[in-house]
């Protein structure tokens, strides 16, 4: 029969001391390479410009980053996918799925 109750081991407190002490000693020297790998994502926040004031009416609120050509989500143009059905490019009929 299986107890609920292990047997816990003896802690080494030299060895969690050590290990601590190689965790703080990559993290150091990660902090001290980052700029030099990923500074450039810094610069990014410096060219986007600022946000259109907020409107003081909560209809206005909807949409109201989207009235900005900088601002709006479609950056790359609209994305016009147009109708299509699975069934049709499969050259299924509408009763095969009922």
């Amino acid at each position: 029969m299986a107890t609920d109750i292990q047997e816990s081991k003896p802690i080494n407190f030299v060895d969690r001391d050590e290990i601590w002490k190689v965790r703080l000693k990559v993290e150091e020297e990660s902090a001290k390479i980052w700029p030099h790998k990923w500074g450039f994502l810094t610069e990014v926040y410096k060219e986007v410009s600022p946000s259109p004031p907020v409107p003081q009416t909560a209809q206005a609120v909807i949409g109201w980053r989207s009235t900005q050509p900088h601002l709006q989500l479609e950056s790359y143009g609209r994305v016009n996918h147009g109708r299509r059905s699975f069934m049709k490019e499969l050259g299924w009929t509408l009763e095969s799925c009922t």
